[in-house]
């Protein structure tokens, strides 16, 4: 961290820290003509001779390297990019999460990325206040650079959710002319409402909302990873052109995974049919059709087996009685170990409360599809997985009165091995249709191009 004088001020550092954005020149970085022939139209400065990549700016809190989920998205987004011959620059804090005392060089430059990171204090983001700073802190940040002059100003942002209400950084950006992309992967306050952290008629509510609203309207394009949260979103009266773009999974194997004998047995014992809740168990999930899931099939050949962390995890535990012998507790899987923890499984289990529906959607869902594991899935039938689980025919949708029946269904299935196979292999092949990383950065790529001005005439050469 570079020394502060006695002199300096709060907005003076912010301000010196977003001109290091604007004015410092990325390395060059090669256009990929002949892997994307189609995808790299050069713009034309008007005033001059020469053509240049569009650029674009992806604003998030967290980046690579970070083991965060939405960090690598956003990172495998802003690499996919810059593959596609778009000059991209990613600015997120200098520190990691949850490990805040954790941090990273200021510039650097990663698979054709520049990473220009915002110095940030550590304020603890596990503390109500330290949230909340450490978002005014980014979004001040972010929203300063708009005012940074000079030929590196962006053709396009992108910002997400992460520090929460960061879209409000949209309007100053707007103001100069930038188009503005919201890559939306929750929603605030809708998600604190959820929670019980307050109500929809709070006065704090209808204040965010008041500025919200114009947040939203300052973007040109909004991108959700679900209908549902689509339909939430237009709740705010954009004009915003709004599009799905989904998640993409972490682990993409060339086909359905085959479990490994070793750290299956470790899950799941001798099951014949293993059922994994892996990751993190929050306050969007619960537990309680998926524990009486697991009561219903109480001898049988399956076993359940929930591997992860989060606040809820511990109410879990709790749950569980010392007749629930088909149920057992895993750690959370590092990135390295996580395909192979993924593969041990036959089936995944996906949950998400119904009052979260449309806030957040849940990125496991993806991930079990992209290794070839059917999901059962804990939520509410309007939410966008319960859509896809019925469209695609990959899974089953829990709730209290559907129990019983999965129950069934998972018996005959553990009896069926032909027909698990066949189930694991058609659920990959969809993700490899619908889901699958490439698919979704091109539709990232097309979505930005069509929000490009139209290239000025090249100047006639005498």
């Amino acid at each position: 961290m570079d020394p502060v004088g006695p002199i300096d001020t709060v907005g003076s550092r912010l301000y010196k820290w977003s001109c290091d954005i604007g004015t410092g020149d990325s390395l060059p970085r090669p256009i990929y003509r002949a892997r994307y022939p189609a995808r790299v139209p050069d713009l034309v400065h008007a005033s001059h001779s020469v053509t240049r990549r569009p650029r674009v700016r992806l604003y998030y809190h967290v980046f690579h390297p970070s083991d965060n989920v939405s960090a690598r998205q956003f990172a495998d987004l802003a690499a996919g990019l810059a593959e596609r011959g778009w000059d991209v620059t990613a600015c997120p804090a200098n520190r990691d999460f949850p490990e805040g005392s954790r941090t990273y060089p200021r510039r650097e430059d990663w698979n054709g990325v520049a990473v220009r990171r915002v110095w940030r204090p550590n304020w603890d983001q596990a503390r109500n206040f330290g949230r909340l700073a450490n978002a005014a802190w980014m979004i001040t940040a972010w929203g300063l650079q708009s005012l940074v002059p000079g030929r590196r100003r962006p053709d396009i942002v992108v910002i997400g959710t992460d520090p929460v209400l960061s879209v409000c950084a949209a309007v100053p950006w707007r103001l100069t002319g930038t188009r503005v992309v919201h890559w939306a992967f929750d929603i605030y306050p809708e998600a604190a409402i959820a929670d019980g952290m307050t109500s929809d008629s709070a006065l704090p509510v209808r204040f965010l909302r008041f500025f919200l609203r114009r947040a939203y309207r300052a973007c040109h394009l909004i991108v959700d990873i679900g209908p549902c949260m689509r339909d939430l979103i237009r709740r705010y009266g954009s004009p915003a052109r709004t599009e799905t773009i989904t998640p993409w999974a972490l682990v993409e194997p060339a086909g359905p995974v085959t479990a490994d004998p070793a750290i299956r047995a470790g899950l799941f014992g001798d099951a014949s049919l293993g059922l994994l809740y892996s990751g993190t168990f929050g306050r969007a999930h619960s537990h309680e059709d998926l524990l009486a899931l697991a009561r219903a099939m109480r001898g049988s050949t399956a076993s359940f087996c929930f591997a992860g962390r989060g606040n809820r995890t511990e109410q879990l535990r709790a749950a569980v009685t010392p007749d629930d012998t088909n149920v057992r507790f895993a750690g959370f899987a590092s990135a390295d170990e996580l395909e192979q923890r993924l593969g041990a499984a036959d089936v995944h289990l996906v949950s998400l409360q119904p009052s979260w529906t449309g806030t957040v959607v849940p990125s496991k869902f993806f991930g079990s599809l992209a290794i070839g594991r059917p999901v059962v899935f804990s939520g509410s039938a309007e939410c966008g997985i319960a859509r896809w689980v019925k469209e695609h025919r990959v899974g089953w949708l829990l709730n209290s009165k559907s129990v019983n029946e999965v129950a069934q269904e998972l018996k005959a299935l553990a009896e069926n091995p032909a027909r698990l196979k066949e189930m694991q292999s058609h659920c990959q092949a969809v993700y490899q249709s619908y889901f699958a990383r490439e698919r979704m950065i091109d539709a990232w790529d097309a979505e930005l191009r069509a929000l490009l001005p139209a290239r000025a005439p090249a100047p006639v050469m005498p």
